[in-house]
């Protein structure tokens, strides 16, 4: 095997700027963070069918898609989760260079995942939308059972009954998806990208 620190990164000629202007707009992470049952996928996924109908290249990392493939093999520890986000920040990074606006949803309970995605991603391309909605209502929204599930113990660390959500501190956008319905979220969750990835 070959020493890792004769790996380098090899540059191409076909740059992000390039991709950006091909595109006819900037590339950014915009990372959702909430409860389960908030509405994080629900509004990316909105948002990304609303920006491809005005031309623009965007894509949705969604934290249940992601488990099927990339992330497969982890569990939910706390070391495991912290390297879902590891993971996907890296994925995200390398679709920014490729020009594409992503939007990551993913519960990111802890304020220190949210900083290792930040730190990967980089500040300058990186945004965090906090979506917000009382416990209860998320629970009535859980058509999954897993948080009555998670009440009756049956699972384990689950984010908001038996493992932390340490709420983002200074997010760059915040939906209330208690006051707001989905079109008022999605549309101002869109307002927000589009005012970012304005060349």
């Amino acid at each position: 095997m070959g020493n890792e620190r004769s790996i380098q990164m090899f540059r191409g000629e076909v740059f992000r700027d390039d991709r950006e202007k091909l595109n006819g707009h900037r590339s950014a992470v915009f990372w959702f963070t909430g409860l389960s049952g908030s509405g994080k996928s629900t509004i990316a996924h909105a948002v990304e069918k609303e920006l491809f109908d005005c031309s623009l290249y965007a894509y949705v990392f969604d934290g249940d898609n992601v488990r099927h493939g990339l992330c497969g093999d982890l569990s939910f520890s706390s070391a495991a989760r912290m390297e879902n986000i590891r993971r996907i920040a890296e994925v995200s990074r390398l679709f920014v260079e490729n020009g594409t606006i992503c939007m990551c949803a993913f519960i990111a309970p802890v304020a220190k995942y949210r900083q290792i995605a930040r730190d990967i991603i980089g500040g300058k391309d990186y945004y965090e939308i906090f979506v917000t909605c009382p416990l209860e209502l998320c629970e009535k929204r859980d058509v999954k059972g897993f948080y009555k599930m998670a009440r009756e113990g049956k699972i384990k660390n689950y984010t908001g009954i038996s493992a932390p959500y340490e709420v983002p501190e200074n997010p760059d956008l915040v939906v209330d998806t208690e006051q707001e319905s989905l079109a008022e979220s999605v549309a101002k969750v869109k307002k927000f990208i589009l005012g970012k990835v304005e060349l």
